[in-house]
């Protein structure tokens, strides 16, 4: 059955945006590259990728619901096709077409860390003031952003999208595909050092989302950072709004009071003195609130009615998300910090772990990835700030095996090859009353800890305090 016109994509308008050919033509009501993930009438694009080819998937797809199939191969045993040249390239077009006929406003965020938690609270800022669209997950790279930008529903009065890298070169052509309003750049750190070479060019990489700001674009960028000055220059004539805790930001941290939950704020944004509680322990989740709120004052919104929305905002799962383990004898505390890592943000973590009120302060590290001839030397330097949050300190990997060797003896904790062979460890070590923090690059699969660690829950005795779904 042929979906209403009020779809998101009518047959007209895929056509035009793709120059593709249809089988036979049909409707969508969304866009999907997962067969997994499939609603009802999404249009199925069969990206080819090192995971595999979504062209194998096709028929499962029309299974799940697809409305029709987005291929470069013709498949004529599916009907309902829309055959282009390529399916990336399709997407790609799609997402630009989205982008073109969208009337409402756009904002993109990058960082070195931060960023999927900065755009998650502008969800949740911006929905206060109207229909918000968003980023899923970290859906942020070649097939992210345009995935973002063909989801947006005809009706969102915001847009937010995620834009990472790995590589030089990545972020600029995402910037002009997605042309925001405002920019924003929560941090620069040693993420990714080893394909970039060092922090100046981070720093540019960066900045390269500068380069898609409309006419009357914003930038919000951070005066903490000892970057922000070669930031600011990226910004050419582009307005700055400067957040952070030095004096003369627009958007300024003025106090903050913090607890193992969350924190207690006083910030000055545009002028506007405002006080909030943030339900997610750290101070640098408070300056992704601060950043989130300098984004909404730079659309010329009442960032008043954006802080009170933000009172509702919780952790991510594997971003920060606390939750309670049923122990014998009692209960543990599980920080998921799971999902990635560098310096800047496993420092941050081990904060947080320092003010929870335990018996005893687990730390359970893996690798952080892609940091070239830098690893050694940045996993030996988070010594100090390991043993001042951890009463033990576990890790995994080959890199970490450094920062073991660092940790005084009272300390260290075992060591493993890999995740796999730490959870049991883990699992067997850890007691009623921990505060248990596992963090570490997704390509160290933490995750497999967290799981074997949830696993010691009996089913039903667990109480989650602030878990909430999504990646960063």
């Amino acid at each position: 059955m042929t979906l209403p016109v009020s779809s998101l994509w009518t047959s007209a308008d895929l056509l035009e945006a793709t120059g593709g050919t249809f089988g036979e033509a049909f409707n969508a009501s969304g866009v999907s590259i997962d067969t997994r993930t499939i609603v009802p009438g999404d249009l199925f694009v069969a990206l080819v990728g090192e995971a595999g080819d979504g062209h194998d998937h096709v028929a499962r797809a029309r299974e799940a619901g697809a409305a029709g199939v987005m291929v470069h191969r013709d498949i004529l045993s599916i009907g309902r096709r829309l055959v282009v040249d390529d399916t990336l390239a399709g997407l790609t077009r799609l997402g630009a077409f989205a982008r073109a006929r969208f009337p409402g406003r756009l904002v993109a965020v990058t960082g070195s860390v931060g960023k999927t938690t900065t755009k998650e609270m502008l969800r949740l800022a911006l929905s206060a003031f109207g229909p918000t669209h968003a980023a899923v997950a970290s859906y942020n790279n070649h097939w992210g952003v345009p995935l973002t930008l063909a989801r947006t529903p005809r009706k969102a009065m915001f847009c937010i999208a995620e834009i990472g890298m790995n590589h030089a070169g990545e972020i600029a052509p995402l910037a002009a595909l997605a042309q925001p309003h405002v920019a924003v750049i929560t941090t620069v750190a040693a993420a990714h050092i080893g394909y970039l070479g060092g922090l100046d060019e981070i720093a540019d990489e960066k900045a390269a989302i500068l380069s898609g700001l409309d006419a009357g674009g914003v930038a919000v960028l951070p005066v903490d950072s000892p970057w922000f000055s070669r930031l600011r220059e990226r910004a050419g004539s582009h307005h700055v709004v400067g957040f952070g805790a030095a004096a003369g930001a627009e958007a300024r941290l003025m106090e903050i009071e913090q607890d193992a939950n969350g924190s207690t704020l006083r910030a000055e944004i545009a002028g506007r003195e405002l006080r909030m509680r943030l339900n997610a322990p750290g101070r640098h989740m408070a300056m992704n609130a601060v950043a989130a709120l300098a984004a909404v004052a730079a659309l010329g919104l009442d960032t008043a009615i954006a802080a009170q929305a933000l009172e509702r905002f919780t952790p991510l799962l594997g971003r920060g998300a606390h939750r309670r383990l049923s122990l014998p004898g009692g209960a543990a505390l599980l920080l998921d910090e799971s999902y990635n890592a560098n310096g800047a943000s496993m420092r941050a973590a081990l904060d947080v772990l320092r003010l929870q009120p335990a018996t005893r302060r687990v730390a359970i590290l893996g690798d952080m990835l892609e940091l070239g001839e830098a690893g050694p030397a940045e996993h030996a330097a988070l010594a100090a700030d390991a043993v001042r949050s951890a009463d033990l300190v576990f890790t995994c990997g080959p890199l970490m095996w450094h920062l073991n060797q660092a940790i005084p003896a009272r300390a260290r904790a075992d060591h493993a090859a890999d995740a796999g062979a730490l959870a049991s460890i883990v699992a067997a070590r850890v007691l009623a009353g921990d505060a248990i923090l596992v963090k570490g690059s997704l390509g160290s699969r933490m995750k497999v800890i967290v799981e074997a660690l949830d696993a010691l829950t009996v089913a039903g005795d667990a109480a989650p305090t602030n878990a909430r779904g999504g990646r960063g």
